[in-house]
């Protein structure tokens, strides 16, 4: 096996496995530890592997050790909150949809929408959306947020402002009954508090490991948002502290 071969066997091999010693890629490849080392060394200045003591692992993107790596925690509630948010919207409507984890999950469900205008500061939620049926999608622009792959900052609000959604799908860090919506970046928490007022309906989507959390930065108040989406029904205190916000539990 030529060696561009084999390092392309090896790239297989660890992204099967994450990480592998050197005796055992030697003895995978029926070929001496040097070789493997000097592979390794050509993989690794190419930028697709980082040398261990001993072995080798996969370089981690830092894409998917963040958002999309988000993506699949509590993955299961956020899809049915998701398919819960997508059900609220109707064809011809015009719908923001932010950065969240959770709301990647409602723009998945929405394929079978049609003729929509969706504003978005999510690369991700744009892509989804412009493939999709007879949609228009308005991406916010700005500076790129690599741990959101989103924008964020003066640029963003100021292109998002100038619509009107219908409806706003807002996913959130953390909610206290006492504070409201609450989330940990400074930024986003920004682009929230200006897209909100500009929305008829604020519809907040949010686990149930988020409700009666505390968080970093105030995001919104509690008589901002209309509807609030979750896998579990809050207890009864937290229910009651919430007062005229409806909950609609995802099945």
């Amino acid at each position: 096996m030529i060696s561009q071969s084999r390092r392309q066997e090896i790239m297989s091999h660890l992204e099967q496995r994450r990480s592998c010693s050197i005796a055992e890629l030697a003895e995978a490849f029926g070929v001496s530890g040097e070789t493997i080392r000097r592979d390794i060394k050509a993989m690794e200045n190419d930028g697709q592997v980082e040398k261990l003591h001993g072995g080798v692992r996969i370089r981690e993107n830092p894409l998917e050790t963040s958002y999309l790596r988000r993506l699949k925690d509590n993955q299961q509630a956020k899809e049915s909150i998701g398919a819960a948010a997508a059900s609220l919207v109707e064809d011809g409507m015009t719908v923001l949809i932010d950065s969240g984890t959770t709301s990647y999950y409602a723009a998945e469900h929405l394929r079978a929408a049609n003729a929509l205008s969706v504003v978005t500061n999510s690369l991700l939620v744009a892509r989804q959306m412009a493939l999709i049926g007879n949609n228009r999608v308005f991406f916010t622009g700005g500076e790129i947020n690599p741990y959101y792959l989103s924008a964020f900052g003066n640029e963003a609000i100021s292109q998002a402002v100038k619509y009107a959604p219908e409806i706003a799908f807002f996913s959130i860090g953390a909610i206290d009954p006492a504070r409201g919506g609450l989330d940990f970046d400074m930024d986003e928490a920004k682009f929230k508090r200006a897209m909100a007022p500009m929305a008829r309906k604020v519809i907040v989507l949010a686990d149930s490991s988020k409700i009666g959390k505390g968080g970093l930065v105030h995001t919104f108040h509690l008589d901002q948002i209309d509807t609030i989406i979750t896998d579990k029904m809050p207890p009864p205190e937290i229910r009651s502290a919430l007062g005229a916000v409806r909950i609609l539990i995802a099945e």
